[in-house]
């Protein structure tokens, strides 16, 4: 009887279960708290076997607003946030140069 109440207290205060992670570019932070990231995926064509490069854009809160357009960033998966939102910022992995756009 003992065992089994050992074993439902150490499942009790398991870590948080493994969530998904992915880096990818920041191409959007117009919205408040919310910043749009692209994140890159190389795979070879099913039928051609060429390394063919998909882009997938996720929605990721950023309590802080601290990344910026053309950063490198580190996002979590998490519970819905809101319609769009299902991931989260976990770092800046890597600081980019933001290019101003030339006018014409």
């Amino acid at each position: 009887m003992e065992e089994a109440t050992t074993q439902t207290s150490t499942s009790a205060t398991s870590p948080r279960t493994h969530r998904k992670e992915r880096v990818g570019e920041v191409i959007g932070n117009k919205m408040a708290k919310t910043i749009t990231v692209r994140v890159e995926r190389r795979y070879p064509h099913p039928k051609f076997r060429k390394v063919v490069t998909g882009y997938k854009k996720f929605y990721a809160h950023d309590e802080k607003s601290e990344a910026k357009v053309g950063d490198r960033v580190r996002i979590e998966e998490t519970r819905p946030l809101s319609k769009t939102k299902r991931w989260r910022l976990v770092e800046v992995v890597e600081r980019g140069t933001e290019v101003a756009p030339i006018a014409a």
